[in-house]
């Protein structure tokens, strides 16, 4: 994406996606290298995970200094570092409902699946997702739990009481907890 105002240049934004074995120092070096071409780390999320560390950043960058940040990024694979870069159009989609989605139950296969099926058939956006399992207090049983944001237009036909109806219908066993995200 290039786009020229009046002999300028505008900057472009690229979504990295970076995964590779954990360790210490990671993010200073993709830091250099963002830096080193002028580049400007905007927004980031990042975990480890089974020994791994990956993540999703945004970076905005110059038009001019795009190819040098993508070669070095690449530079990086020596280390073990392995990232894709995309071209980002979309800054501006800002949707008019988002909420905060809990969920804890008894872990079973296919929580997630049936989650994000119903959420897909109302057109619901799933902007964020974590979920772990953890032992239950008063039993050897394991806990399921998902913290999500979630996001739809007012104009839809959704409602956050039409998805909490839909989501209780999973399981009795699962707790399912809707609150509005204020902006």
């Amino acid at each position: 994406m290039q786009i020229q105002i009046e002999g300028f240049l505008m900057e472009q934004y690229l979504t990295l996606t970076v995964i590779t074995d954990d360790r210490p120092g990671i993010v200073e070096k993709i830091a250099k290298v963002v830096l080193l071409n002028q580049g400007s780390w905007l927004e980031s999320n990042m975990s480890r995970l089974a020994g791994k560390f990956a993540g999703v950043l945004l970076v905005k960058t110059s038009q001019n200094n795009q190819a040098n940040l993508l070669r070095d990024l690449k530079e990086l694979s020596n280390e073990g570092i392995k990232i894709i870069a995309e071209l980002t159009n979309n800054l501006n989609h800002e949707p008019d409902e988002r909420y905060r989605l809990n969920l804890v139950g008894n872990d079973r296969p296919g929580i997630i699946g049936a989650l994000s099926s119903i959420l897909a058939e109302l057109n619901v956006n799933v902007e964020e997702l974590c979920t772990n399992c953890e032992d239950a207090p008063m039993s050897s049983e394991l806990l399921f739990r998902a913290s999500a944001v979630i996001s739809f237009s007012g104009a839809s036909k959704v409602s956050s009481a039409l998805i909490q109806e839909e989501l209780e219908l999973l399981s009795d066993d699962l707790i399912i907890e809707l609150e509005l995200l204020e902006e």
